[in-house]
């Protein structure tokens, strides 16, 4: 093999190229004119015995012998009606019978998404499996939060996965919402008023879709409206987003100066870097970041290709050939590396505790702000209070611990062992665990 494309090799699995190579979009096609054979032999169009040998000479249908005819009339669908016609006798004069080539395709098309998406799906169920155990495990681990790329407040890293996996969870609920307007066929004919098989051609459409396992659609021109191809890439794009946005926190926390996560490294065998031989880098979530920004890319295509002249054009059919198979391959390609990432993570729980004393107790300033502000000093002062003593430990390094523990209007109002306590990050995680099982328990 030598391979123009690295999504024939090095991104995405073979169970999801499988969907979109050539001989299986034949496969979808051929499917979907047998099937509209068996329909309207049923409703007495075409005369009886011929669905029977349509069906056997779909078996006999070659990729190739398709390509050839295609390349002598310059129709791609055409060419897969002869191709077919010459394997079905008699019969095949009924092939295609009332239908236009986008019947076919768009109702293939749907085949297509409804093998690919049962693909994201377990790879989607899968990943919210792992960080669910990954939440679980950590509800009481705490660390630092950090807003602005500074210390805030203390939280634990089961509640950081936990919003996480909330997300994709909301991901997958979007999907379920989609999948009707996705997972449509249709077989209006050529302008959408279904002439060609008029008065059958609602009940031939709904018993086809029906057979296929489709949705049918309210009304369409010659194409299902592209609008479905760009809801779904939107939704795809925003799960890409996500899937960044969880691996770029696993990327900065792995950070040498943080440290408080990292990626599984093979200290086997593993390279980090070609020349500094100490590396071990975050690679599995900065390809990742990659391959998520081109899935965003397809969005643009796919909100354009909405666009057509009149009852359609054939500017959407060359860039769809391009972006489907692209999306999808891509897309459950980074939700199972994403799966790897956290069903492999190693987590730090000394580091984040490290991390946490080393900030020297400022993370506890709001819990400080909360404690005195309960006093007769009021929430105004108190905050004022509080921002003063923490500017004053910068400025004369020491620690807020110690600014605050010594300082005379703190301890006017709060006991030693009242300090001692809001100085204790574990008594200011609020919530957490309780948000966590709310997120497990919703699952």
């Amino acid at each position: 093999m030598d391979p123009v494309s690295v999504l024939d090799y090095r991104y995405g699995t073979e169970q999801m190229r499988t969907v979109f190579r050539a001989n299986s979009y034949l496969k979808y096609l051929l499917e979907v004119e047998a099937t509209l054979a068996e329909v309207q032999e049923s409703k007495k169009i075409i005369p009886k015995g011929s669905a029977e040998s349509i069906r056997n000479g779909v078996k006999l249908v070659k990729r190739e012998r398709v390509e050839e005819i295609e390349s002598e009339i310059n129709h791609d669908v055409m060419a897969v009606v002869k191709a077919l016609e010459e394997q079905s006798g008699d019969s095949g004069k009924w092939i295609h019978f009332g239908a236009t080539s986008y019947d076919i395709v768009d109702t293939g098309r749907a085949l297509q998404h409804k093998a690919a998406i049962e693909l994201l799906e377990k790879a989607i169920n899968s990943l919210i499996k792992s960080m669910a155990k990954l939440a679980k495990s950590h509800k009481k681990t705490v660390m630092l939060g950090r807003t602005h790329g500074q210390w805030a407040t203390p939280i634990t890293f089961g509640l950081k996965i936990a919003v996480f996996l909330a997300e994709l969870c909301r991901h997958r609920e979007r999907l379920e919402e989609i999948k009707p307007r996705i997972l449509t066929g249709k077989f209006l004919g050529a302008v959408g008023s279904g002439a060609a098989m008029a008065p059958n051609t609602i009940d031939v459409q709904s018993a086809i879709c029906k057979k296929l396992g489709l949705n049918e659609p309210l009304a369409t021109t010659q194409i299902l409206g592209r609008d479905r191809i760009a809801e779904v890439i939107a939704w795809g794009s925003n799960l890409a987003t996500s899937l960044e946005k969880f691996t770029l926190e696993v990327r900065n926390l792995q950070r040498s100066d943080i440290n408080e996560v990292a990626e599984a490294f093979n200290k086997e065998k593993q390279v980090g870097s070609s020349t500094m031989a100490q590396k071990k880098n975050p690679i599995t979530s900065e390809n990742i970041g990659g391959l998520s920004r081109i899935v965003r890319s397809m969005l643009y295509t796919s909100y354009e290709n909405n666009l057509q002249w009149h009852e359609r054009d054939l500017a959407n059919s060359s860039s769809e050939r391009i972006i489907l198979p692209q999306f999808y391959i891509l897309l459950e390609y980074i939700i199972i590396k994403s799966d790897d990432v956290f069903s492999n993570l190693y987590v730090n729980k000394e580091k984040m505790a490290e991390n946490i004393s080393n900030a020297g107790g400022l993370p506890m300033a709001e819990a400080f702000v909360i404690a005195l502000g309960k006093t007769d000093l009021g929430r105004q002062e108190a905050h004022e209070l509080v921002r003063q003593i923490s500017m004053e430990a910068e400025t004369n390094k020491i620690t807020f611990n110690e600014a605050i523990s010594n300082n005379s209007v703190v301890k006017e109002y709060l006991d030693g062992k009242t300090i001692a306590k809001t100085l204790q990050p574990e008594n200011y995680i609020g919530h957490s665990e309780e948000i966590i099982n709310n997120v497990l328990d919703a699952l």
